[in-house]
């Protein structure tokens, strides 16, 4: 077996999933375990977590840690994949239908003691006095819910496996009252200007920047971008200051998962070879989405978390003239009940060509990827983007801002590089309305000429962004800084 990883995350496919995180947690162990890699997955039970295990079975317990409850570690195999999974098993903190949030979208307000309490039990997993007997090379935490591992690993003294941070989404940084410190369990000297300390509070995130060995970011373009004030989240000092140690590694798809070939939500397999499928598809999202049956009219799909971030206000005043110009609108999501309020009214104003759906629901979000004829991602800013990957399994093009992991994925369909055969989409560079609706006449004034547009599609369908391709990359990492680590303890 290869290097031992104990990869960290607040929420994993399927077993919780809020966004991209999820995805991604979901099936980079999967590729690195079929490259070799012995992995555990970390995370919390929440409801229903439990369930997704077969032969589960309390592994350890650790009584009442930080004053959180009695914690237990559940370990057990998912009954889906058979990847093995640890869960940290705390009811009094973790069984709650919102993983993050209430009903209202307001933050739990101990959310620093339940991550906390996911962190050391992380710590205590990898260290040398843990409680089971397997001990990885590697800890790769992902975003602000795991941060405190790397600092508790790195200043608790002694031995200790080689730590990865992993940024998915800067803007989210787990900042809370400097009030809390004496709660997390952290060295009185961690809360300083080099420590956790972030304007007078603590950052969570900031601890994994700093303590971590090494830095990943999910796409290179955001690991760039990240380094400068605009996109920096107050933390661009840090991270130009660790720029030798910050990778940007684009996130992959589960081609299995993702497959119009195999996919079980549709109601039409198709495949690069026969696309009759996929007119087919789109008829039938129209009709489940209560969309004129107009095979003629372009049909943008979104699904996504409804906020300002993702852009959807911009979209709002766009989305009149969109319409205007005979396309229709099918949009996915849940976010800022503002917006999920102002969006529902906006399609209630257009019956039969704008449909909006507030919910979570996987099975119509590949509906949506596979029946659109174009996908619009309207990001601010966007670490990865997962859904222009979606969509080019299912050979619908993507509307991006072209900024983070959209900009590397998505190359705008010029002349050309229609010409070149290198487009992938259509990006704009300024998210205003007049750039944004720009793009959109380009997207539609292309799918008015079915040749092309059928070459452009062909093309996105036949690209390679499986999880293996970037979980080399990650394996090429884990052994630099498991070297490094050994020469440091050498």
């Amino acid at each position: 077996m290869g290097l031992k990883v104990l990869f960290v995350s607040p929420e994993v496919f399927p077993l919780a999933k809020t966004g991209g995180l999820g995805d991604v947690a979901g099936f980079l162990p999967r590729a690195l375990i079929d490259a070799g890699l012995d992995v555990r997955i970390l995370m919390p039970a929440y409801p229903g977590t439990k369930d997704h295990l077969a032969r589960r079975r309390v592994e350890a317990r650790f009584g009442d840690l930080l004053g959180g409850g009695d914690t237990d570690l559940v370990g057990g195999r998912a009954k889906d994949s058979g990847l093995p999974f640890w869960l940290v098993d705390c009811p009094p903190l973790f069984d709650r239908q919102g993983l993050y949030q209430d009903d209202d979208a307001r933050d739990w307000p101990d959310n620093a003691l339940r991550y906390a309490v996911l962190c050391h039990v992380g710590a205590r997993l990898a260290g040398a006095a843990s409680p089971v007997p397997w001990r990885p090379d590697v800890v790769h935490c992902n975003d602000w819910q795991t941060g405190l591992i790397p600092a508790l690993l790195a200043l608790g003294g002694g031995p200790r496996p080689a730590t990865v941070f992993t940024i998915h989404n800067l803007a989210y940084q787990g900042v809370f009252p400097a009030a809390v410190f004496p709660t997390l369990g952290l060295p009185a000297e961690s809360f300083t200007l080099h420590g956790v300390e972030f304007h007078g509070q603590v950052s969570f995130m900031k601890a994994g920047l700093t303590y971590s060995d090494k830095l990943t970011t999910v796409s290179p373009t955001y690991a760039a971008e990240i380094q400068t004030t605009t996109y920096g989240c107050g933390l661009d000092g840090l991270l130009r200051a660790r720029a030798g140690d910050l990778v940007g590694i684009l996130n992959g798809v589960d081609t299995a998962n993702w497959d119009p070939a195999t996919d079980p939500n549709l109601p039409h397999r198709f495949d690069p070879h026969d696309m009759a499928g996929k007119a087919r598809n789109k008829t039938a999202l129209q009709e489940e989405l209560g969309l004129e049956p107009a095979a003629d009219a372009p049909l943008i799909g979104l699904v996504s978390r409804l906020t300002e971030q993702k852009g959807l206000d911009l979209l709002m005043t766009v989305a009149p003239d969109i319409l205007a110009r005979g396309a229709q609108l099918a949009l996915l999501g849940v976010g800022e009940p503002a917006l999920e309020r102002a969006l529902g009214r906006l399609a209630e104003e257009h019956p039969g060509r704008m449909a909006v759906q507030i919910r979570f629901d996987e099975g119509l979000a590949h509906r949506i990827e596979a029946g659109a004829d174009v996908l619009l991602m309207p990001s601010r800013f966007e670490p990865c983007g997962l859904t222009d990957l979606y969509g080019f399994r299912y050979g619908t093009m993507s509307i991006v801002h072209r900024v983070g992991g959209l900009a590397d994925a998505v190359i705008d369909a010029t002349e050309d590089a229609l010409s070149a055969g290198t487009a992938t989409g259509f990006t704009y560079e300024e998210s205003t309305r007049e750039d944004l609706l720009a793009a959109i006449d380009r997207a539609i004034g292309l799918y008015r000429r079915p040749e092309q547009w059928a070459r452009l599609r062909r093309h996105v369908m036949d690209l390679d962004f499986g999880w293996p391709v970037a979980a080399a990359k990650y394996i090429d990492l884990y052994r630099e800084v498991v070297a490094r680590r050994g020469d440091a303890a050498g």
